[in-house]
């Protein structure tokens, strides 16, 4: 079993800058690849970021150069810092870890507007 939570959303104004972080729990942490999925209303969820055990990252085109995942495996905690933001950044977050099976958080919202 693992448990995800996140933290860190609000609401901020165009081309301001958010970390969100996830908390997970569980002594495997550290061999689980790791991501950040969205879902804006209406919207399917997508894939943000991804991390692997070993560090390698992917993300999606809309966020290349303005969000950065990382990892502590000493901490369980997988952030996500999140620059320049822009309205179409606006939906609610979640943390998702590949074990055995796939574990979401709980999600946090965050809207960027003016």
């Amino acid at each position: 079993q693992v448990q995800l939570v996140e933290s860190g959303g609000g609401l901020v104004q165009p081309g301001e800058s958010l970390r969100l972080s996830c908390a997970a729990s569980g002594r495997m942490f550290r061999i689980y690849p790791m991501g950040w999925y969205r879902q804006a209303p209406g919207k399917q969820r997508e894939l943000v970021a991804t991390i692997t055990s070993g560090g390698s990252t992917n993300y999606a085109d809309s966020v290349k150069g303005r969000f950065t995942i990382s990892r502590d495996n000493a901490k369980n905690t997988v952030d996500l810092q999140m620059n320049s933001l822009k309205p179409e950044d606006t939906a609610v977050y979640y943390c998702r870890a590949d074990a055995l099976i796939v574990y979401w958080g709980q999600g946090t919202q965050v809207t960027v507007s003016s």
